[in-house]
């Protein structure tokens, strides 16, 4: 999100923009596939491909076709070995990697609103890149997250689909939820928030969550997509709310799910669940106390114990 909003910001001000992305990756290499930098014929740049040499010299090279506006869009690789040539570098790791430079400049405006407009919703759509520059579909669904072909310098074609992200749905809008939601929000996360009070002033103003909603909480299964790539999290205003939702969400297949929590909270909870005909076996697959052991003080700190241990989970 925030290299698109670096893009906007740049052709809003009439700087060409060179977009570079790694499109194709062999061997042992820092760049992944999908990984941008956007750099600007000012020298302001937001990303990275990788890192090192290799990266200061695709900079360098970016700006000087940033600011000459000559070529449109091209295929530049980068070989780790020293003997490599033209295509060396600068690194000895030995694999390989290739870079679409996409020139973006003012009649780009338009296409990257909209990209920014869609990420900030939480959505999603289709980014194209080819010989031609940059194109982009919000109603398209890939049948891969990348697809990549190449045939020659002049016939390439790069897609992928931007915007999907891991949703973390949390329930419950008190004061540890504002910055579980700032976190979330930075570590590219959709953020939903649901409480069951109105007028709650945490829930008002949140403003990092993409969707906060009042619902009750007695009805919640259907909110809450059934996948790999949801995470959940009940703190609600007290134990009783707090066993409603996890009754109802223990039972789906979830990445994560946690609950808010003293050890003897949990266990009251927990023992009444299992007299409900909960088993044993989908309770201990709650993160309850939630969150890694750091001696959290400050709602900051308990914001950070759960995002590591949620980061764990999904990096597993």
């Amino acid at each position: 999100m925030e290299i698109w909003s670096f893009i906007q910001k740049e052709l809003s001000e009439n700087n060409n923009v060179m977009l570079i992305t790694v499109v194709e990756r062999n061997g042992s290499s820092p760049g992944i596939v999908g990984f941008k930098m956007a750099v600007s014929e000012t020298g302001t740049l937001m990303g990275s491909i990788g890192g090192g040499v290799m990266e200061y010299n695709m900079v360098e090279l970016a700006k000087k076709e940033a600011k000459s506006a000559k070529k449109k869009a091209f295929i530049k690789k980068q070989i780790h070995n020293p003997d490599a040539g033209k295509d060396k570098s600068g690194l000895i790791c030995s694999g390989e990697q290739n870079h679409a430079f996409i020139l973006l400049d003012s009649s780009k405006k338009e296409i990257v609103n909209t990209i920014v407009e869609l990420l900030d919703k939480g959505e999603t759509g289709a980014l194209g890149l080819n010989q031609d520059g940059l194109q982009f579909n919000e109603n398209q669904k890939l049948e891969s997250q990348i697809i990549y072909s190449f045939k020659n310098e002049n016939n390439w074609d790069f897609k992928e689909q931007i915007g999907v992200k891991p949703t973390l749905y949390i329930f419950g809008a008190g004061h540890v939820s504002l910055p579980i939601s700032e976190i979330f929000r930075v570590l590219d996360f959709k953020v939903v928030v649901y409480d069951n009070r109105k007028g709650l002033s945490t829930f008002e103003n949140n403003k990092h969550a993409h969707q906060k909603q009042i619902i009750d909480y007695n009805s919640i299964e259907n909110l809450i997509d059934d996948e790999e790539n949801s995470f959940a999290i009940i703190m609600t205003v007290g134990h009783k709310s707090d066993e409603l939702v996890l009754k109802q969400l223990v039972r789906k297949n979830l990445k994560y799910l946690g609950m808010i929590g003293s050890k003897n909270k949990v266990k009251n909870i927990f023992e009444s669940l299992k007299n409900k005909g909960i088993s044993e076996t989908k309770l201990a697959l709650v993160d309850s106390p939630i969150g890694l052991s750091i001696n959290s003080k400050s709602t900051a700190e308990i914001a950070i114990s759960i995002a590591a241990k949620i980061i764990q989970v999904k990096n597993c």
